[in-house]
């Protein structure tokens, strides 16, 4: 057999030849992904467990901030989303608009269609409602009085929601 020939199967120095490979594979390459796929599968869970551990421990210290510059109003969403009506007059919301649930997620406006919400809203430079937040009926009845009060009014309703929404977890 010349130098640069694999040896054939069967015979003595292709056993040889194949358990030497078979060896040096382990040697050279005894963390590869792509060799030993169990290792592959089992680092993914856990480092998906550490990124899911690490996000948790973000979350704890999150506090809830009153939002500012909003007004109280109830909205009642149309069948057709973003055709909306704001304490009985007509409105729209602007492309792009965010409304937010009790626990601060993200609500499709599609979700609310011909639906009445308590919320605070703010509007956006172009005079479209922009950002919802949804309160509950008792939270509204709380915080809608204060912000008509002709006197400290906007000073009461800036408190009351700060003690609305830092009940809120």
């Amino acid at each position: 057999m010349k130098r640069h020939q694999t040896p054939r199967k069967g015979t003595v120095e292709y056993s040889a030849f194949a358990f030497c490979a078979a060896r040096a594979a382990r040697v050279f390459h005894p963390f590869s992904l792509w060799i030993y796929t169990m290792k592959r599968w089992t680092f993914l869970p856990l480092a998906l467990a550490g990124l899911l551990a690490a996000g948790a421990a973000v979350a704890q210290g999150f506090v809830r901030e009153a939002p500012r510059d909003v007004r109280p109003g109830i909205i009642v969403v149309s069948a057709t989303p973003p055709v909306i009506t704001v304490d009985g007059k007509p409105d729209r919301l602007s492309p792009g608009a965010r409304i937010r649930d009790h626990n601060n997620l993200l609500v499709l406006s599609g979700g609310l269609a011909t639906k009445t919400v308590h919320s605070v809203y703010r509007r956006d430079p172009s005079g479209l409602v922009h950002e919802v937040w949804m309160l509950t009926p008792e939270e509204y009845a709380k915080v809608a009085p204060a912000y008509a009060a002709p006197q400290d009014g906007p000073k009461k309703f800036a408190e009351l929601l700060s003690v609305v929404f830092g009940n809120r977890k």
